[in-house]
């Protein structure tokens, strides 16, 4: 088989290395790739959203599956565009991928269909949303309504910092046009986890649990960032809780959507928080979460290929999904200043010295000079696994001490929540 992968990131380079592993796949060819990814496959420059030009492209070369991994083209309608041209896609179409690309659309599917979440309203209008929160208690969390590369969310402490946070989405513009609607909601209490599964629209397949750390830095203190770290599993949802989140979350999301008239094939990725009442939803996101692709698919054993297919024929109940029983810690190493400001093209070094069993997955790096140079606020991924959390920890760590370049930082503290 023919497989072109969609993307850039530290994402892609964790799906390019497990497909890689496939004996179905004869060639693989990424759009645009990295260095990284490079190593698996033949990297081509074409842009993520450059949709008629990976058309033609797939056209040309007789693609057999096109993988998309980020959020952006899928929101821009590419499956829809690539299976109109008899193309097979993993991925759901720019109906199904409103459940990232609007917030207000995942929100009312929630509320029509009593899926578990937060309490909200939204507002097209700036007024009205100001008069709203002169109503609430805090904190309170304002969201943009559509894609903001994952930075369109603040949690706002009090009545100052909500105005403020509607003035620059609505008023400003922060977030151009994703932030002409706001969805306001309760703040809720307890951990967040990830929990992503596979379907194909019929069948839905839950993969093993992660938990992302966002902030920037250690303690969960600071900015917001697209994810400094992950590991899997978690043991805040397992067993019990994890047949909840999956039986009164996941499924009847699937189910909602189906009744909506939209088939959703690919990742369908909860972002769940753990409260007092139970699992709730904050997020759907229509792909692999970033970096929880780097702890989840190191533990898949089952052929990625396979089930990727069997996602897009609709023959997902036909595949038997098994996992390894190890755990996976991937710490990031970012851009110093990431995720505000940060300069790029510092040379990278130790990555040679790294022991053969971890897995480096590049995320923002380019070849300058014949050298691995820095590309992105998000540099490194660097996975580790073993016989516990504890064990992968260490090992990852041990790792991230042989990488060096200019500023670079990470935060020290990656899964000692589980502990």
């Amino acid at each position: 088989m023919k497989i072109l992968i969609i993307g850039s990131g530290g994402r892609e380079h964790a799906i390019t290395w497990k497909l890689a592993q496939s004996p179905l796949v004869t060639e693989l060819y990424a759009a645009p790739g990295n260095p990284g990814i490079g190593e698996h496959a033949i990297c081509i420059d074409i842009q993520a959203t450059a949709m008629d030009d990976l058309l033609q492209f797939a056209l040309y070369e007789k693609i057999d599956l096109t993988v998309v991994g980020p959020e952006q083209p899928l929101a821009m309608g590419i499956v829809d565009l690539f299976e109109a041209a008899g193309l097979k896609v993993f991925g759901p179409n720019q109906a199904a991928a409103r459940i990232e690309a609007s917030k207000v659309f995942f929100k009312e599917l929630m509320a029509k269909y009593h899926i578990p979440t937060a309490h909200y309203a939204s507002f097209r209008d700036y007024q009205e949303a100001i008069a709203y929160l002169a109503e609430q208690t805090f904190p309170i969390v304002i969201k943009a309504d559509g894609l903001a590369a994952g930075k369109g969310v603040i949690i706002a402490e009090n009545q100052y910092e909500a105005q403020e946070a509607v003035h620059s989405m609505m008023e400003d513009k922060l977030f151009g046009d994703a932030g002409r609607e706001v969805v306001i909601e309760e703040f809720l209490v307890g951990q967040e986890v990830s929990l992503l599964a596979f379907t194909d629209g019929e069948t839905i397949v839950p993969m093993v649990t992660a938990q992302d750390h966002k902030q920037a830095y250690d303690g969960d203190i600071g900015p917001n960032t697209g994810g400094m770290g992950a590991y899997s599993p978690t043991t805040i949802l397992s067993g019990v809780s994890y047949r909840i989140a999956v039986e009164t979350i996941l499924e009847p999301t699937l189910q909602a959507l189906k009744a909506e008239g939209i088939t959703y094939r690919g990742v369908l990725y909860a972002g769940l928080m753990l409260t007092k009442d139970g699992p709730k939803t904050l997020e759907y996101n229509c792909r692999f979460g970033d970096p929880e692709t780097q702890v989840v698919l190191p533990r898949l054993q089952s052929d990625l290929v396979e089930i990727m297919m069997a996602c897009a024929n609709g023959t997902l109940h036909e595949q038997r999904v098994q996992w390894s029983d190890k755990a996976a810690v991937c710490v990031i190493l970012a851009s110093g200043g990431y995720p505000t400001n940060y300069q790029k093209g510092y040379p990278i070094s130790g990555l040679e010295q790294v022991a053969d069993d971890i897995l480096v997955f590049h995320a923002g790096t380019a070849i300058k000079g014949g050298e691995i140079v820095t590309n992105g606020g998000r540099v490194l991924g660097v996975t580790a696994l073993a016989k516990s959390i504890k064990e992968a920890t260490a090992k990852a760590y041990v790792a991230v001490s042989e990488i060096r370049f200019k500023g670079m930082q990470y935060r020290s503290d990656i899964a000692q929540r589980q502990k």
